[in-house]
């Protein structure tokens, strides 16, 4: 058995291309969406994923709105331009770019933001609607990269119903909200989540039919963990003297049915499900 390769890089494309039919709509309707950034600070990293943003929002035709500010930034500073944005009419939604620099209270600075511009899905707020959401419809935004992750589910064809799905990692990003939106209704998936302190998390892979590895450790995940058939998807990445290397080992595409990789996997999906949050909010803003 060769795994089929979960390609997030199309599906991405696939879904710009009907978000760029959906801006067309709304702009026709006097509705323009606009995505706003802001980036404190001169870290490489933040800037290349900053502007990746915003190439994304020129490819479908959403406006863009960037703030910069300098590393001496206070938490004052931050916290005005926050608030900037909060009421900012071109803005349907925004994103703080993390991390902020260590002399201001991060949690603080998030918690500013509008959940009803809350482009990440991440506000307390938002988090909380998710939490009480259950078996009902949630209009609030969802965390980007859960979504892209339950979107690729659909697109390939990844039964979820009643199987058996593991999260390896329960990190705000990605672990806990991925636990409630997998078992929610509608996903109907039963959720078990591994962390640092579980014990046998061995024996949890070989059972799970989906396993979702967010856990920064590289290539934990090793072939003869996997059970036959199972779909894989790699979010966890490491900085090592090899290069960037996932939590899953490439052998494992011997024995799955599905495998995303990393790169190339939900990665691309992520900066797309932020593009289609921010056009959820240009739809309730208006």
């Amino acid at each position: 058995m060769t795994a089929k390769i979960i390609d997030g890089k199309a599906v991405a494309a696939e879904i710009k291309q009907e978000i760029s039919s959906e801006v067309l709509e709304l702009k026709s309707k006097g509705l323009t969406p606009g995505l706003g950034t802001l980036l404190v600070g001169e870290d490489p990293g933040s800037k290349s994923y900053v502007a990746g943003k915003h190439r994304d929002c020129a490819e479908v035709g959403i406006e863009s709105i960037q703030v910069e500010l300098p590393d001496g930034a206070s938490q004052k500073d931050i916290a005005s331009a926050i608030e900037q944005l909060n009421h900012a009419k071109e803005v349907s939604g925004f994103i703080v770019q993390l991390p902020l620099p260590k002399s201001v209270d991060t949690n603080y600075l998030l918690e500013l933001i509008d959940p009803e511009k809350d482009a990440d899905g991440l506000h307390p707020v938002n988090l909380g609607r998710l939490v009480l959401s259950g078996s009902t419809k949630i209009d609030s935004p969802l965390p980007c990269t859960p979504s892209g992750i339950l979107e690729l589910c659909i697109r390939y064809g990844i039964e979820t119903k009643g199987k058996r799905a593991l999260i390896i990692g329960r990190g705000i990003t990605v672990g806990r909200p991925l636990s409630l939106m997998m078992s929610g209704r509608g996903v109907d998936a039963t959720v078990e989540v591994a962390h640092s302190a579980s014990e046998n998390v061995g024996e949890l892979i070989s059972q799970a039919d989906i396993v979702v590895a967010a856990a920064g450790s590289p290539h934990m995940i090793q072939a003869e963990d996997i059970k036959p058939g199972a779909a894989v998807f790699d979010v966890g990445i490491t900085r090592t003297d090899d290069g960037l290397l996932g939590d899953v080992h490439p052998g494992v595409m011997e024995v799955a049915g599905f495998v995303s990789p990393n790169p190339g996997g939900v990665g691309p999906m992520t900066r797309v499900m932020l593009l289609k949050n921010v056009m959820r909010l240009a739809r309730t803003g208006s």
